[in-house]
């Protein structure tokens, strides 16, 4: 008998251990795979707008945990994902991350990824409407960022430079949001 209760208590304590978190109302997976890797869970929030509107669930998973932008960017393959938690245009979600891009880089750092930043704005916009609950993943593996849209691919962006940039939207100095950043970034 006390077998079977340490054994019931093992599986309680493991299946706590592998349950998704919750962010938002979103529930994410603890783990995901990009390029054939592991990848876990650093942190998810919420990207909202005047205190009210609520965006998008963002998450970012990593080969490890890390708590900065040079961590993050040192790990091998990662995954940004977005649940969207309100519809966007593909051209609105698209100019959001050319901003996000443009505010993040110095005017010659952006000049010299332009045209990275054009296939990002003709990828995304290919994605027309997106609706509250649809997922937009920008994978890093191989040395591009592959985009889909509800596990649809959409297009991939060659350069380790272009991702590292698209990155800082959401850990950068200039972050989105700056709870978001210390959110993704478990802080």
């Amino acid at each position: 008998m006390r077998r079977a209760i340490g054994a019931a208590a093992v599986v309680a304590c493991l299946a706590g251990a592998v349950q998704a978190a919750e962010v938002g109302g979103v529930r994410l997976d603890d783990g995901a795979s990009v390029g054939g890797q592991a990848l876990v869970l650093n942190g998810a929030g919420v990207r909202t707008r005047m205190l009210l509107f609520k965006d998008y669930v963002a998450s970012l998973y990593l080969p490890a945990k890390a708590r900065s932008y040079p961590a993050v960017v040192s790990k091998g393959p990662r995954r940004i994902r977005l649940d969207l938690l309100r519809g966007y245009s593909g051209g609105d979600l698209a100019d959001l991350l050319v901003a996000g891009l443009r505010d993040n880089a110095s005017a010659e750092e952006f000049a010299s990824m332009k045209p990275q930043a054009d296939q990002l704005a003709v990828i995304v916009r290919s994605i027309g409407q997106a609706k509250p609950g649809d997922v937009v993943m920008l994978d890093f593996h191989g040395g591009a960022t592959r985009i889909a849209h509800n596990g649809e691919p959409k297009g991939a962006i060659a350069g380790d430079a272009f991702n590292h940039a698209l990155t800082r939207i959401w850990i950068g100095a200039k972050p989105a949001q700056d709870g978001l950043r210390k959110a993704l970034l478990g802080l």
